[in-house]
């Protein structure tokens, strides 16, 4: 944190211990969550099998996925580990600076999607940093994510919310030096 010439925060941040431990705890959790139930999608909907939960809203099938969302991309499967790894270690270093317990939520989702999405890029079929996404939830037809395509969409939810209540990563929107100095 910088300090001004008056010797007020010229920043606004306030790091607060426990946060950096909480956003990596839940970045494993998400990482966790994610690749238990693709082990169990990998097992349970193999052959073409499906399953419905709320037919035909939402519905579980497996699906390998070579590209980004709406398979968008397959043959540049490489460039989304490439991608997958700067977010990674972005999110990480960004993480640093935690201030605010909501930026921590955000951000260990955030993580958490990331982390498991590079692990399937990595070192899923067919290769090394070539490797194919598990999907499995069928939403109507529209597209087929999983857990980490979850944690990431809500992460990415609660980091415009906060942007929009002006919270910043380092601390809370009465901590922002006022506008103008």
């Amino acid at each position: 944190m910088s300090v001004g010439v008056d010797g007020s925060a010229a920043s606004g941040a306030r790091r607060r211990p426990g946060l950096y431990g909480r956003f990596l705890a839940l970045a494993l959790t998400v990482l966790i969550a994610d690749q238990a139930s693709k082990l169990w999608a990998v097992s349970a909907l193999s052959d073409g099998r499906h399953m419905a939960v709320l037919s035909p809203l939402l519905e579980l099938r497996l699906v390998y996925n070579a590209g980004a969302a709406f398979s968008f991309g397959e043959t540049m499967t490489w460039v989304f580990a490439v991608t997958a790894a700067v977010a990674v270690f972005g999110i990480l270093y960004a993480g640093r600076r935690l201030g605010s317990g909501g930026w921590a939520l955000a951000l260990g989702m955030m993580l958490g999607g990331a982390t498991s999405h590079l692990g399937d890029r990595l070192f899923r079929a067919p290769g090394f940093a070539q490797g194919h996404v598990v999907d499995f939830i069928d939403y109507n037809g529209l597209f087929v994510g999983n857990v980490a395509d979850i944690a990431l969409t809500a992460g990415a939810a609660v980091i415009m919310l906060l942007a929009l209540r002006g919270v910043p990563p380092g601390g809370h929107a009465d901590d922002r030096p006022p506008s103008g100095k």
